[in-house]
């Protein structure tokens, strides 16, 4: 083999890891869309009593960065967010109590934006939460 032939196998080899490699799965683009949708709403409906980075305000509401209480919930988790809670909970072994407020407005679309996104932020890997699901999970409250 020549120079040249080497150099056009590196450059054909180095073209198709690229593009292998920096292509994004469409489940994974999904979950990007969702996820940019639900910051917008958590900022609008959440982040008020849950903070902007998941944390919680002391002892009066939960931070979201538990994820085995997220993963532990997570077919109560549109519930919660549609109708409320005022039972108590506990994250990282304290107990919260204070009433989280309704929902009533948004969507199933919205919940699974919102869900995708606190599932995906403040230290949590949950994936997405489809519209599927979400309607499922909303038949399915008490």
């Amino acid at each position: 083999m020549t120079r040249n032939s080497y150099l056009y196998a590196g450059a054909a080899l180095a073209a198709i890891y690229l593009s292998v490699h920096a292509c994004q799965s469409e489940q994974a683009i999904r979950t990007a869309q969702y996820a940019v949708n639900g910051q917008k709403l958590y900022a609008a409906q959440c982040q008020n009593c849950h903070g902007a980075k998941g944390e919680g305000l002391g002892k009066l509401y939960p931070p979201l960065t538990d994820s085995l209480f997220l993963l532990g919930h997570r077919d109560q988790l549109a519930c919660i967010v549609k109708n409320g809670l005022s039972d108590t909970i506990s994250i990282h072994g304290q107990f919260f109590d204070a009433e989280m407020p309704p929902n009533p407005r948004l969507a199933p679309i919205e919940i699974a934006y919102v869900l995708t996104y606190v599932g995906n932020s403040f230290g949590n890997e949950m994936g997405i939460f489809t519209l599927e699901e979400i309607e499922q999970a909303l038949k399915a409250c008490k």
